[in-house]
């Protein structure tokens, strides 16, 4: 029923949206992709206890003004020691709907794994700046996060993480970017139209009128760095075939985990062994 009510409204929106005008159509397909919000949950809140307040201004040069993004920085265990090596440091991008307090405790799982990282949330999200999130809005923020990171901690080598939308954003950063070490992602997918299409309204010929595409499948072979795919044998949102073909469309080196009994939700805590083999094969981390 959630689905169904979910398409119908979609629909209804496209429809709607159409008659409008093309950039009705564009804000429409933002707030039902992005769902943004500066809400977070009761154990995300609990798991970001500790966690270091970022601020991150740069100007942006689609709106020509000057934008502030809000994000959380996780050390790693050991990182202000300065008689040992620097750890990797990671950009965490996260999906849909939660602000970056949502993902404290995949951020926590990801600095348990040995990462100092540092999570963003996109304008329109927390305490970023106020604005309708878009494709190419998320992927100016991302690449300023990053941007951040390099005049921040210079020499350490440094990787990037998204999960579900995240990790169309990571693809895209990825694929522009030449000095990254590699590349993660995790429940995420090919393309927005190849999400709907694996709906069970995914029938209606409506692909055509989605404009935030999302199209990861044409960047993918364009990542220089190592990319691991993850995802969940139980993920009912976004299928993983959707990750297995994106992982096929990359070149390599490349790795591919399918985590047995995970879900679009919980993969990254059920399949934390997985991750630290994959991690130690594919980027030689340990």
């Amino acid at each position: 029923m959630k689905h169904k009510t979910l398409i119908l409204s979609l629909l209804t929106g496209l429809a709607l949206a159409v008659l409008a005008g093309c950039s009705t159509l564009a804000e429409k397909q933002g707030e039902w992709i992005f769902q943004p919000s500066d809400r977070s949950w009761s154990g995300g809140v609990a798991a970001a206890e500790g966690m270091q307040d970022v601020w991150i201004s740069f100007d942006s040069s689609l709106s020509g003004k000057p934008a502030k993004l809000h994000g959380l920085w996780h050390a790693a265990d050991g990182a202000s020691d300065q008689h040992k090596t620097k750890p990797p440091v990671m950009l965490y991008l996260h999906g849909a709907r939660w602000n970056v307090v949502g993902s404290a405790q995949r951020v926590r799982r990801m600095q348990e794994l040995g990462f100092s990282v540092l999570a963003v949330d996109y304008r329109g999200f927390g305490k970023s700046d106020a604005s309708l999130p878009s494709e190419t809005q998320a992927y100016e923020d991302a690449r300023a996060a990053w941007d951040w990171l390099a005049v921040q901690y210079p020499g350490q080598p440094r990787y990037i993480f998204g999960h579900s939308l995240g990790g169309a954003i990571a693809i895209e950063l990825a694929s522009r970017v030449s000095d990254e070490a590699g590349t993660i992602v995790e429940g995420t997918f090919t393309s927005i139209p190849d999400v709907f299409e694996t709906m069970a309204w995914g029938w209606l010929p409506v692909t055509g009128l989605i404009t935030q595409r999302f199209e990861s499948v044409k960047k993918v072979a364009a990542i220089g760095s190592p990319l691991l795919v993850v995802h969940g044998e139980n993920d009912r949102l976004i299928r993983p075939e959707l990750g297995r073909r994106l992982f096929d469309a990359a070149k390599g080196p490349k790795a591919f985990v399918l985590v047995p009994g995970g879900s679009h939700h919980n993969t990254n805590a059920v399949g934390q062994s997985l991750y630290r083999e994959a991690l130690a094969q594919l980027f030689e981390l340990r």
